[in-house]
C-alpha cells in the first residue's frame, strides 16, 4: 500500500509541473548573454577592422561553457573578421570550401607552439591580408585537434614569445603564462597590426565580466602552477599537468624558446 501511495504522490508531482517552459531572462541580441550580465557596453566604440581575419577552430566542448571569451572577439571585430568553425578535426565534411581555402592559403598563419614556430613579431604585415588560425579549447583539446588535422601540419606556424599574465582571473589557469582565447588573439593582433588599440579596447569586456562575477560571489583564482608550488593544490597532479609544468619550467630557464601557452576560453 505504501508503494502505491508513493507512486500516486510522484504522479501528482509530475501533474503539477507547468506545461510551458520557465520564462527565461531577456538576452542581449549582440552577445546573447542575459541583459543583466551583458558586457557589450565595454566593447570598442566601433568594431575594430584588422587587415586580416581571426579564424577559430573550436572544440565542440568549448561552446557549452557559459563564460567564454570567443564571443567578445567575434562582436568586437568588424563583420567577417572573426570566423568560427566547430569540430575535432579540420577540415571535415561539415565545413564549407572556404575553410579548406583558408588552410591552404600561403598567407595563413597557425598560432601553435612547435619546433618550426617563429615569433609572431617577425611576420611582415605588408604581406597582404592574412588569416590567423587559433585552436579554441583546453590545451589537451588543442593538441588533439592539431594531431588529428593533417591540413594544419604544413602551415606556417607562429608563437607568442611573451604572453604575460592572464586577466581572466576568475578561472584557474594551468600555468602562469596561459591566456584565454580572447587574450591570445589580442596579443597576436596587436603584434601583426602594430596597433595597441586591440590590447587596450578588446580587453575591456573581459574586465567587466570578471568584475561582475567577483561582485557576485566569484573569487580570484591562482594558476595550478602557483598552487602546486605553494603546496595549496588539493588534487594529485596528472601526467598531462606535470608535463605542462615541466614545459613552463623549461620556458623560464630559456626565454628565447618562448611558446604560446593557452588554456580554455
Amino acid at each position: 500500500m505504501a508503494d502505491v501511495m508513493l507512486e500516486l504522490s510522484a504522479w501528482e508531482d509530475l501533474a503539477n509541473i507547468p506545461a510551458d517552459p520557465p520564462r527565461m531572462r531577456p538576452l542581449c541580441s549582440k552577445c546573447c548573454r542575459p541583459v543583466q550580465v551583458c558586457w557589450c557596453a565595454a566593447l570598442p566604440p566601433e568594431p575594430l577592422n584588422p587587415a586580416g581575419r581571426i579564424v577559430l577552430l573550436q572544440h565542440p566542448a568549448e561552446e557549452k561553457r557559459s563564460l567564454r571569451t570567443a564571443p567578445m572577439l567575434s562582436v568586437g571585430l568588424a563583420p567577417g573578421k572573426c570566423l568560427i568553425y566547430k569540430g575535432k578535426r579540420f577540415p571535415n565534411t561539415r565545413h564549407d570550401a572556404e575553410l579548406e581555402a583558408i588552410l591552404a592559403d600561403k598567407r595563413s598563419l597557425l598560432l601553435y607552439p612547435s619546433a618550426s614556430s617563429v615569433p609572431i613579431e617577425q611576420i611582415d604585415p605588408a604581406g597582404g591580408p592574412y588569416n590567423l588560425i587559433l585552436l579554441d579549447g583546453t590545451w589537451p583539446q588543442a593538441k588533439a585537434i592539431y594531431h588529428c588535422s593533417t591540413a594544419l601540419h604544413g602551415m606556417r606556424q607562429v608563437k607568442l614569445v611573451s604572453s604575460g599574465t592572464s586577466s581572466y582571473i576568475i578561472r584557474t589557469q594551468p600555468t602562469e603564462g596561459c591566456l584565454s582565447t580572447l587574450e591570445t588573439a589580442i596579443q597576436a593582433l596587436s603584434a601583426l597590426e602594430r596597433d595597441d588599440r586591440y590590447r587596450e579596447q578588446l580587453l575591456q569586456p573581459l574586465h567587466v565580466l570578471c568584475q561582475y562575477q567577483l561582485a557576485n560571489g566569484a573569487v580570484t583564482h591562482q594558476s595550478k602552477e602557483f598552487l602546486i608550488r605553494h603546496n595549496q593544490y588539493p588534487k594529485l597532479i596528472g601526467r598531462r599537468l606535470n608535463r605542462l609544468l615541466k614545459h613552463a619550467d623549461n620556458f623560464k630557464d630559456d626565454p628565447s624558446d618562448g611558446t604560446e601557452r593557452k588554456n580554455s576560453t
